[in-house]
């Protein structure tokens, strides 16, 4: 569980978010993912935490951070977008966690394209252990010519879990023109999606197990994007399919985790989510509490005049605090003592 030491009851923030925790942990108890343990199944998900820590709208809020853990404690490990260079929210993030986790980050990519962003994993390490890969895809030249790279490098690192071994890669693709056809997307979902493809083939693969996650700005099923996933042998579970967008208006499946398998190592329990939040923290209702924390921009725009549409405002500070993205779940199997035993049984292990 999350640290709760510091909240004081007595004190109006800290009221509000022992309330709205209590809230937020029913909702998960409801809807999210069943209770962790450390043998059998293991729940991986991705979230693009919105600009996580820019000053753009100003530093987040302890309580946000608070929301984010009890969240996040819900899985064991986490691939996170759009982490920037300073780490303080990140830092204190793991913190409110508890000992036990921990994470790993790329350097940011710096320059208009990257965004100066970077990828992350957080994750529980009494869970999980590192398999010894750790690395950032660069995509190989065409006949000695160089060849366009991701916006954003994607991030590759190999994990063990109970009886299985896995590659996670978490990506970024660039939004491109806006629209589910944009082709610079598209290929650069084709161009990572194959390269992974080649890269498990062989005797001397890093693993046989893939699993491509994170942000595609995928808009719906029939995007080409998602086509050039299943096209290099990248499949989007049963358990994750058709839950509806992981954006606020929930009608863009940006979000995918997608897996490419070739074990007997690496199975869903065929349970999954999108966990929406702003139903249970920053509420509508709470726009008047805030308006102190998002200063003079509430009111005023930044050619000085009044702004007009305050609430609008507001939705988008809250995203800033929590994020534009839902966070995208499945629960993994990893306890195969049993096939093991059986094997065993027949002479074949």
């Amino acid at each position: 569980m999350p640290w709760y030491r510091h909240l004081d009851a007595a004190t109006a923030d800290g009221a509000r978010t022992i309330e709205r925790l209590e809230a937020l942990r029913a909702k998960l108890d409801a809807v999210g993912p069943p209770p962790r343990n450390l043998d059998s199944t293991l729940v991986l998900a991705t979230w693009n935490i919105r600009e996580f820590d820019s000053p753009k709208y100003g530093s987040r809020l302890p309580e946000a951070l608070q929301y984010m853990a009890e969240i996040i404690d819900r899985f064991d490990i986490l691939a996170i977008q759009e982490v920037h260079q300073n780490r303080e929210a990140l830092d204190e993030l793991r913190r409110l966690l508890g000992p036990y986790w921990d994470y790993l980050l790329t350097d940011v990519t710096i320059g208009a394209r990257g965004n100066n962003e970077r990828m992350a994993f957080l994750y529980d390490s009494r869970k999980l252990r590192l398999g010894g890969l750790a690395g950032e895809v660069v995509l190989p030249p065409i006949k000695n010519q160089p060849v366009e790279q991701p916006y954003r490098t994607p991030y590759l690192v190999e994990f063990k879990a109970g009886w299985t071994r896995f590659v996670l890669a978490s990506v970024h693709a660039q939004w491109g023109a806006g629209k589910k056809d944009d082709p610079q997307r598209v290929a650069e979902i084709d161009a990572v999606a194959g390269f992974l493809e080649k890269r498990i083939i062989g005797p001397d693969a890093w693993s046989r197990n893939v699993i491509l996650l994170g942000d595609f700005n995928i808009f719906d099923d029939s995007d080409p994007g998602l086509a050039a996933l299943a096209r290099h042998g990248f499949v989007v579970p049963e358990a994750i399919r058709n839950l509806g967008g992981t954006n606020i208006t929930r009608d863009r499946i940006y979000d995918q985790i997608a897996f490419h398998r070739d074990s007997d190592r690496l199975d869903t329990t065929g349970r999954g989510g999108v966990i929406d939040f702003f139903d249970t923290v920053f509420l509508d209702d709470d726009e008047a509490t805030y308006v102190p924390q998002m200063g003079n921009a509430y009111a005023t725009t930044a050619s000085g005049s009044a702004r007009r549409d305050s609430r609008r405002f507001y939705r988008d500070w809250r995203t800033h605090q929590m994020s534009d993205h839902y966070p995208l779940w499945v629960e993994l199997t990893i306890d195969y003592s049993g096939e093991y035993l059986k094997r065993k049984q027949r002479g074949e292990a």
